[in-house]
């Protein structure tokens, strides 16, 4: 895969993601509303997906292993090109839980197949290889908020049709995911894999004894489930301590902003300094600063706290996904990559769960000394480990 042919497969994850994105944010909910679904069926509905991710997405790897990775980034972006028009059918929330659990599927194969074929190709320069493609999902995922809402805002007068346009733009770009997956020329595409299962079995049970894949692997997961905790009650502690809607988005943004135009560089630094101490300094930084959150309620203090939460985030993730190919087979890269994938799914899923229910019976401020606890534990953990690598 030379530089032109990255560049499609980060044009390709931007398009995918994006499809996916306005999908769900800040759609979802509204449209689910519309269809006179219950706050409790909103939930479930919200859900599902990440619950695809943590049940397919090692799977998928082990598929992209059995049939190859190109095969496999197919079936994902032909799920984004044809799940959008399923939203326009449902007239209940099972209905709907149905096309959420498809759609979600699309995810849960693209994002650890694309990031396997990103590692199995570079290797010196693989922390910021993965960088560029995750900043490449992270504009996707950071436009499609804006433009779904913006299509709402404009279209308020006729709602139904608001959700119509919003799902046919996201069939469209789900579309041109495909399209542009289709640009790579035969030469890079994934010959016939004729490995057996029972092959594919015996290498995912050697690569779960690996020292350092688990570990790793729980690290971002709690990233994920700080990260959860953040975006699930940041809005609603910062509306109780007086901030505005414009101050808690301009909050939010701009910690996306912040991933998006660190993470290559970060790789990069990874690739020169070593990801095991940049992994443990970035798991700290978020864990002062998700305690930080707890300690102001004042706008300018939690917007730079957000700011170097974002940079943790992009400081443990840039390099996390890269130890892990480091650690693994290159045969093995695919399964790797969904195991990554499924705990920070778990993460990302339990991180609101277990603090909605801290906040319930303690207050906003607690959840965030809890996710700083997580984290400070998980550090702990992935300093005693000695991770040796190859």
């Amino acid at each position: 895969m030379n530089a032109t042919y990255f560049v499609i497969l980060c044009v390709t994850g931007f398009f995918a993601i994006f499809s996916s994105t306005i999908a769900k944010s800040p759609v979802l909910p509204l449209y689910s509303l519309s269809l006179g679904i219950s706050v409790a069926g909103i939930g479930v509905v919200s859900a599902v997906s990440s619950f695809t991710g943590i049940v397919a997405s090692v799977p998928s790897g082990m598929m992209a292993e059995r049939i190859g990775k190109k095969r496999m980034l197919t079936v994902a972006t032909l799920i984004f090109s044809t799940a959008p028009f399923l939203y326009l059918l449902v007239s209940n929330v099972w209905q709907l839980v149905m096309v959420r659990l498809y759609h979600g599927l699309a995810t849960a194969i693209f994002m650890p197949v694309a990031l396997s074929m990103v590692s199995a190709t570079f290797n010196k320069e693989r922390g910021e290889k993965i960088g560029w493609f995750s900043t490449s999902t992270l504009l996707g995922r950071f436009i499609a908020p804006m433009a779904g809402g913006g299509i709402i805002g404009l279209m308020s007068f006729n709602p139904r049709m608001g959700y119509k346009v919003v799902y046919l733009l996201c069939a469209f770009v789900g579309i041109l995911s495909l399209v542009t997956l289709f640009s790579i020329p035969g030469e890079v595409r994934d010959a016939s894999n004729t490995v057996s299962w029972k092959d594919i079995l015996c290498r995912l049970r050697k690569l779960l004894t690996v020292k350092g894949v688990i570990i790793t692997s729980i690290v971002e997961g709690a990233v994920l489930f700080s990260y959860g905790v953040f975006e699930t009650f940041l809005p609603l502690y910062a509306i109780s301590v007086g901030l505005s809607p414009y101050e808690i988005g301009t909050i939010l943004s701009i910690q996306v902003i912040s991933i998006a135009l660190t993470k290559p560089f970060m790789g990069r630094f990874s690739d020169k300094h070593g990801r095991v101490p940049q992994i443990l300094a970035g798991v700290i930084l978020g864990a002062i600063c998700v305690y930080g959150f707890s300690l102001t309620g004042k706008f300018i203090p939690l917007l730079v706290l957000s700011v170097l939460f974002g940079l943790s985030i992009s400081v443990v993730t840039s390099a996390t996904s890269a130890l892990i190919a480091d650690l693994s087979k290159r045969e093995s890269l695919a399964s790797a990559m969904g195991i990554l994938a499924s705990v920070m799914d778990i993460g990302h899923t339990t991180g609101p769960l277990v603090s909605g229910v801290i906040a319930t019976y303690l207050s906003y401020n607690s959840v965030f000394v809890f996710a700083a606890i997580v984290l400070l534990s998980c550090a702990l953990a992935f300093k005693l480990a000695t991770i040796d690598v190859p």
